[in-house]
């Protein structure tokens, strides 16, 4: 028997409700919030308009809706357009483990089951949950990037579990969903090296996709391997390289993990938001012709991600602009804000950015990567033409889950995000939406006062 695929399914079919405490229902619902206005500001995007094309072509008897249109299309395409909406701005929501990732990824394989089933608000925030326990857990021993894998690693199973729990599987069926997901799905660490594609953005979403027909499959009756995580050639031996052993899924004394997740204040990978944070503080203090040399240290993660390679200082496209320290740092100093128009091309390529990027140097500090991930620590020190010595420090940067952004917070983010997309008055319809979920009976009122 197969110690993780049984720990997994057992955990997924038990799960209820009622096992949730009211702080992490309420989280789901900032959750959702944060995640449909990353959507929202995602939607006129090159890679959401390829992805809505091709869901748009698809007609189903289970038909599943596109966020922020009227359209349908299969689950597992629906589920994949509106992921790649969530993710393109690399703004939702972020769990620091070793081994990482985006848990609010998976959220569009529970809406794309939910909404043919007309599932209830109760059931929907269950499955959330449950998929960011399969997920968090998962991260919290895997470190999938060290071997050359990506985080779909993790959201690939999590989804499975939270698309199953929506089609009510038993947990004969759920082991088969887990193994459908995890055998035929392992997705190389190659997404997220050297000059970034479109890809990047769409990873995730291609694991949801997977993780949804993973649960249909089993559904029908479809067999997967018997030993998909610990038998022979399974999941820990060929990436992993060692046994795993989970710790104790949320639930009868035990914490839930999304209640660990962060939530990002820049649209732009998550190792960046210390940087970009404390040079919009040094910005009052100091001229950019006063510069003279500017010193970033960081935990280990942080500069082998957004530093390191030669594409980091010389970005190229969106995609690897919003993982580079030095790119955004020049910005926030420059411009004063790191928004989505910090994005274009002609802004990424500008020659004015690069004076300052030459006077960087990033560096590990070895007592930060010791702290993390319990502490996400940059100290950014600047020299002027003068000689004087400016130092500003940040553990916990705007967002971080001890620096948590408030209700009111994610509120203002989500409208941000959506200018342009929604009208104010959608939004307002969208949060009465979202902050009552637990009462609703079905996820059409949703999408509605979603359309663009």
């Amino acid at each position: 028997m197969d110690r993780t695929t049984e720990l997994l399914s057992t955990y997924a079919c038990g799960l209820t409700y009622g096992d949730l405490p009211p702080e992490v229902i309420h989280q789901v619902k900032r959750t959702l919030v944060d995640t449909i206005g990353c959507a929202l500001g995602g939607f006129h995007a090159e890679p959401s308009r390829i992805a809505r094309r091709l869901a748009g072509r698809i007609t189903s008897t289970t038909p599943s809706r596109i966020l922020g249109t009227r359209e349908a299309s299969s689950p597992d395409l629906a589920g994949f357009a509106n992921g790649v909406m969530v993710r393109y701005l690399d703004c939702n929501d972020s769990y620091f483990s070793p081994g990482g990732g985006h848990p609010s990824d998976m959220i569009p394989a529970v809406f794309a089951v939910a909404d043919p089933q007309r599932s209830d608000g109760k059931t929907v925030i269950t499955a959330i949950v449950l998929a960011y326990e399969v997920f968090c857990r998962l991260s919290d021993q895997v470190v999938a990037g060290d071997r050359g894998w990506d985080q779909g690693i993790f959201s690939v199973v999590g989804a499975a579990c939270g698309a199953g729990k929506v089609l009510g599987l038993d947990r004969e069926a759920m082991r088969q969903a887990i193994s459908l997901a995890v055998v035929p799905n392992l997705p190389l660490g190659a997404t997220r090296v050297g000059e970034l594609s479109m890809w990047k953005g769409c990873a995730a979403a291609s694991a949801t996709r997977a993780g949804i027909f993973a649960a249909q499959l089993a559904q029908e009756g479809m067999t997967g391997p018997a030993e998909p995580f610990e038998g022979p050639k399974g999941l820990w031996e060929q990436a992993v390289g060692k046994p795993v052993t989970l710790a104790p899924f949320g639930s009868h004394g035990e914490p839930f993990d999304i209640l660990a997740t962060s939530f990002k204040f820049y649209p732009s990978q998550i190792h960046t938001q210390g940087p970009i944070g404390l040079a919009l503080e040094m910005r009052p203090r100091v001229a950019l012709s006063q510069i003279a040399s500017l010193r970033i240290r960081c935990y280990g993660t942080a500069v082998r991600s957004a530093a390191t390679e030669a594409q980091k200082w010389d970005p190229q496209t969106r995609e690897t602009a919003d993982h580079s320290i030095p790119y955004l740092v020049a910005v926030a100093f420059h411009d004063g804000a790191v928004t989505p128009a910090s994005f274009t091309s002609d802004r990424i390529r500008d020659p004015a950015l690069r004076p300052l990027l030459a006077k960087m140097t990033i560096e590990e500090d070895p007592d930060f990567t010791r702290r993390f991930p319990q502490e996400a620590n940059c100290r950014m020190e600047i020299t002027t033409t003068s000689g004087e010595r400016l130092v500003a420090e940040t553990a916990y940067p705007k967002g971080h889950r001890r620096n948590p952004l408030q209700d009111a917070e994610l509120e203002a983010k989500f409208q941000h995000l959506a200018q342009g997309v929604l009208p104010e008055v959608q939004c307002r319809a969208a949060f009465a939406t979202l902050w009552s979920l637990d009462h609703a009976p079905n996820l059409t009122g949703l999408f509605d006062s979603l359309v663009v």
